[in-house]
């Protein structure tokens, strides 16, 4: 590296400093910033929770310039930013960000500035960036190409974060420190309790994934369960277990999209766990209608998914950063508007629960849990994977932390004459049994 070279970086660097302290000076917590030239920079006083290493200047302009967190994780995804120390903490910048409020004359000086810094040029790769942003080319396919693109990363690698049972929505918790097999174990029984089931009836699970839900009910319930799934990878895995757990006569599974459900009357019960936010907004009236459609008069169904905390699934920071790199055409929705297409859609609604903090719970444990394998993931699906998912699944713990996304069970009965067949409260749901 020759002299030139040199005062050109000691330059941006000085201007990085001065940057930095005017975007973060209202920045309330404490940590250290490391430039491309090793120098270092720490904001507010005391230990710095984490340091934020930035190895471009480019990455600094890009930031200054549109101030999108989204720009940040991706040039953590592609390792031009990395995070040592407290995760958690340094995920929470994007809300600072977000909310910062700087004069017209402040803006303005920043964006001097930052102009002044170099651009990271499209030939300058990282060793990330081979595997980079074939993510955007699924956006807009169809519902089994965008589900693969989810679903179908690895079984193996999600086995690594997992439950025992391979269960992947919000589990149920006791209490915050429970384990998260228990918990899973308890929200499988606790869906099966709620649905009623009884030996002999018929349930269909939209959205099976790898067949937990099925093979519980069918082993501690007695039914006739049917799982249909969209993942290739789902299919195969849950169609083992059911041998694997001798179910063959109790449990079938099908690669189907709900959509292609014959409109008759066939289901006792109906259970939808962590499916429904990928069906769309437009496509709600007639999800919920296909639903009415197979379940039998006075039947049961439960609908479990997350819903956003205003309507039309705005195109925010989330909303983006989900759709390009982890649900491409997921799409959200308030909890009143979906009551609203359920009961349009000939459903009385019999129970309404709200699960926030246990989804907050789980992703806790997911996040630990792919850390502690993080070595085993990278080898499994690349460093990029690994951390497009460690910093998704982080993000959106803060989410239900904060009341941005929220969770909710929607029991609901297909309606006829006289009152629903249930009992006139809620007790039995919390009744212990000896099998779970």
């Amino acid at each position: 590296m020759n002299a030139n070279s040199d005062s050109k970086i000691e330059k941006s660097s000085d201007l990085a400093h001065r940057i930095l302290h005017r975007l973060f000076g209202e920045y309330k917590g404490v940590f250290a910033i490391r430039l491309w030239n090793d120098s270092v920079l720490q904001i507010g006083d005391g230990s710095p929770m984490f340091t934020l290493s930035i190895k471009h200047p480019g990455i600094l302009r890009q930031l200054v310039l549109f101030r999108d967190p989204v720009h940040l994780a991706e040039a953590y995804f592609d390792g031009d930013v990395e995070v040592t120390g407290d995760f958690n903490s340094a995920m929470e910048l994007r809300y600072y960000l977000e909310n910062l409020m700087l004069p017209f004359q402040g803006k303005l000086l920043l964006a001097l500035h930052a102009m002044k810094l170099g651009n990271k040029k499209d030939d300058e790769v990282t060793v990330l960036q081979p595997a980079i942003r074939n993510t955007a080319q699924v956006i807009g396919k169809n519902d089994r190409e965008s589900i693969a693109f989810h679903y179908d990363v690895s079984n193996e690698f999600y086995k690594l974060w997992l439950d025992e049972h391979m269960v992947y929505s919000c589990a149920y918790f006791e209490y915050p420190e429970q384990g998260l097999d228990l918990a899973q174990r308890n929200k499988l029984d606790y869906i099966c309790r709620k649905l009623r089931l009884q030996s002999g009836e018929h349930l269909l699970d939209i959205g099976c994934g790898w067949g937990a839900l099925v093979c519980w009910a069918a082993k501690h319930y007695g039914v006739h369960a049917h799982g249909i799934t969209l993942s290739r990878n789902q299919y195969e895995y849950a169609r083992e277990e059911v041998k694997k757990q001798r179910l063959d006569k109790l449990v079938t599974i099908e690669m189907r999209n709900y959509r292609d459900l014959p409109l008759i009357a066939t289901y006792d019960k109906v259970s939808s766990i962590g499916m429904f936010e990928h069906v769309g907004l437009k496509n709600l009236p007639s999800y919920f209608s296909t639903v009415h459609e197979v379940l039998k008069p006075g039947g049961l169904f439960l609908n479990h998914g997350i819903t956003s905390d205003e309507p039309g699934w705005s195109r925010g920071t989330s909303t983006r950063f989900i759709n390009r790199h982890v649900f491409p055409d997921g799409e959200l929705d308030t909890i009143s508007n979906i009551q609203s297409h359920m009961e349009r859609a000939s459903f009385e609604i019999l129970d309404l629960e709200g699960l926030r903090p246990h989804y907050a719970f789980t992703l806790r444990h997911w996040v630990n849990r792919l850390e502690e394998k993080s070595e085993e993931a990278i080898r499994l699906v690349g460093e990029r994977t690994y951390r497009v998912w460690r910093l998704y699944m982080t993000g959106c713990a803060l989410q239900f932390e904060r009341g941005a996304t929220g969770i909710y069970q929607i029991l609901a009965e297909s309606k006829q004459d006289g009152f629903p067949n249930l009992p006139l409260t809620r007790r039995d749901l919390y009744e212990t049994r000896s099998n779970t």
